[in-house]
């Protein structure tokens, strides 16, 4: 019961910090039917700029790391990636009413990580003085390119499987149709979504920054203009998540209320799988709490910045009113306000 009560009394204070205090604010001035409103550029200037403060921190934290305590966390991040989609096959692509396509589309993106949740959790572990591995920020992309590399592939050979059922005459193997190329198609194919995942804007920025950190001397810059600027441009950035993530609720009326459920439920369900393999870290390498709460809450969010674009270009056929209203509109602010679940959770099983 105690446990209970942490996590309502701590719900109750983090919704009065700056992080979650905008996003709600967001939410609000979307359903009063304000036309307040962030121009384009600007967003996609913030979000730049904070994949890049993230991306330069844990490149600087990589050079002094420990290999195996970097490693074990990363390869983890890999696993709950790719987990997710598989769990999200087994489940909301079952459901009635629900297509195979946009149900891995969907579950892609909720694989995937969320820039803007990973650095509102920096900053309400910052506020509190919890600390973590500087190399957080790395993480990223391994859990990130797995999950989408995973679900696109996945559809693409769904769907192969299915033109070559309705050809009807040729036989297929696991790699492709007639039985001919299908290692070689699928080898392309997959190289070709590595590639197109890299070099989206979010991963490219956040590698930048890495390799800065990692090759350069960034310290100056990043002390004095990076660190200065990230609690105010990140409380611009929640107020714009709060916005969109409302205008996108509306979207969710046309498609499967099968995806209200998932966007309600799944960010707690890939936390908590987030959770134990930080537990697993925890006791294999000394990973910290803090570090366990930031992987919990990596699995818990859904991206919103490389996810979208790359499932639009890699499945067109794909309904974005599913995977963008699900995950956006329901999955993100509910993701951010499960941080105060696993910090409570974290302190109870391991300690600050």
């Amino acid at each position: 019961m105690d446990i209970i009560t942490d996590i309502v009394l701590t719900i109750l204070t983090q919704m009065q910090k700056p992080t979650l205090a905008f996003l709600i604010g967001g939410m609000m001035l979307a359903a009063l039917g304000s036309k307040f409103e962030v121009p384009e550029p600007i967003y996609k200037f913030i979000v730049i700029l904070l994949l890049l403060k993230v991306g330069i921190g844990a490149g600087i934290s990589v050079r002094e790391a420990d290999f195996v305590a970097l490693a074990v966390p990363a390869l983890l991040a890999a696993g709950i990636g790719i987990a997710i989609v598989v769990l999200g096959r087994a489940t909301l692509a079952r459901w009635r009413g629900v297509s195979q396509l946009d149900a891995t589309a969907t579950v892609g993106l909720f694989g995937a990580v969320s820039a803007s949740t990973l650095a509102a959790g920096m900053a309400v572990l910052d506020d509190e003085g919890i600390a973590y591995e500087g190399f957080i920020g790395a993480l990223y992309p391994f859990m990130d390119v797995a999950a989408l590399v995973t679900a696109i592939v996945l559809a693409r050979m769904a769907a192969a499987r299915k033109a070559a059922n309705v050809q009807g005459n040729g036989t297929m193997t696991m790699g492709g149709v007639g039985g001919t190329g299908g290692p070689a198609i699928e080898q392309g194919l997959i190289k070709g979504i590595l590639l197109d995942t890299l070099r989206s804007p979010a991963i490219s920025a956040l590698i930048l920054g890495l390799a800065l950190g990692l090759f350069a001397r960034p310290e100056s810059v990043y002390a004095s203009f990076y660190e200065p600027l990230f609690r105010g441009l990140l409380s611009v950035l929640m107020l714009i998540m709060g916005i969109e993530a409302w205008s996108r609720l509306s979207e969710l009326k046309g498609v499967a209320h099968a995806y209200l459920f998932y966007g309600l439920t799944a960010p707690l369900v890939h936390g908590a799988l987030g959770f134990g393999a930080g537990l697993i870290a925890h006791h294999l390498t000394g990973f910290s709490a803090g570090g366990v709460v930031l992987l919990s809450i990596m699995a818990a969010s859904s991206s919103d910045i490389s996810g979208p674009p790359t499932m639009r270009g890699a499945l067109p056929e794909a309904n974005p009113s599913a995977y963008v209203g699900a995950s956006t509109g329901l999955g993100t602010p509910v993701a951010i306000l499960s941080i105060p679940l696993f910090m409570v959770l974290a302190d109870y099983f391991i300690g600050f």
